[in-house]
């Protein structure tokens, strides 16, 4: 994180500092924070309290450690709330990880990376780096890649250069170039694969939440442990996840903001 550049003032700021606290996945000391921090001392120190006095953090005194507030999960859960498709979303992919008994995953194209709004299980035994409300790659898992074939020339630009290409697994797609080629396929098979691509023993197929104009709205997977399901076994269940992803757009075209009350509107 650099501090140049920083166009947003005191608020951005506050935000970055959010993030770095959230980044740490634990509570978190001021000495590791400033370690991290493009800040100076006294800065993050006054942004720390400033985020602390509005229930944004919380501060263990005897420990002497930050962690998100919560202020910051309430916020978060009406976010989840107020969201057009992950609510829509949930009745559909409830239904289908009982049908399935496997991984449903619900995700959104937030800046070229993927933010996952929602996910539903079966039984599960083995720990996934994607839980809901959590922030991956595009490059190299189902529903990125499956976002990302349907985006508009200028907007699949933009998802390119925001990529990393590190190589999480042996399977990486480690270039542009090969993703793109990729995308291509995507584009006229209308799903996506992972394959083992971001965590090792783990396979999706994904696809595409599509507007009635072609924009995409978000994406859909089924993941499953390679030790359980092969990459066959989940194409042959495609067809089914291209119905479901359909459902939900269309769901989210009939979705509309609540009436506000007659008292409200004429203020």
């Amino acid at each position: 994180m650099s501090a140049e550049g920083h166009s947003d003032g005191t608020v951005g700021k506050a935000l970055d500092v959010l993030d770095m606290v959230a980044s740490f996945g634990r509570p978190v000391r001021f000495v590791d924070l400033l370690s991290q921090s493009p800040y100076p001392k006294a800065t993050l120190y006054r942004l720390l309290q400033t985020l602390t006095n509005q229930g944004m953090l919380q501060h263990e005194t005897e420990m002497g450690t930050y962690a998100l507030g919560v202020r910051l999960v309430r916020l978060a859960h009406s976010a989840w709330a107020q969201s057009s498709l992950a609510p829509i979303a949930r009745p559909h992919i409830d239904r289908l990880a009982r049908q399935t008994g496997e991984t449903i995953h619900v995700a959104q194209l937030d800046r070229g990376h993927v933010l996952y709004v929602d996910k539903r299980s079966a039984a599960q035994t083995v720990e996934m780096f994607s839980q809901a409300g959590r922030v991956g790659p595009a490059y190299c898992t189902g529903v990125g890649k499956a976002m990302m074939a349907f985006l508009s020339p200028d907007a699949l630009q933009n998802a390119l250069n925001a990529q990393s290409y590190h190589p999480h697994t042996p399977t990486t797609l480690s270039s542009a170039e090969a993703l793109v080629s990729e995308l291509e396929q995507i584009r006229r098979d209308g799903h996506a694969f992972d394959r083992e691509e971001h965590e090792p023993g783990i396979i999706c197929c994904a696809v595409p939440i599509l507007a009635r104009g072609g924009s995409v709205l978000g994406a859909l997977s089924l993941t499953a442990q390679t030790s359980k399901r092969s990459l066959d076994e989940l194409s042959r269940l495609a067809p089914e996840l291209k119905q479901v992803a359909a459902e939900i757009a269309r769901d989210v075209e009939n979705w509309r903001f609540p009436e506000r009350n007659t008292e409200e509107t004429t203020q």
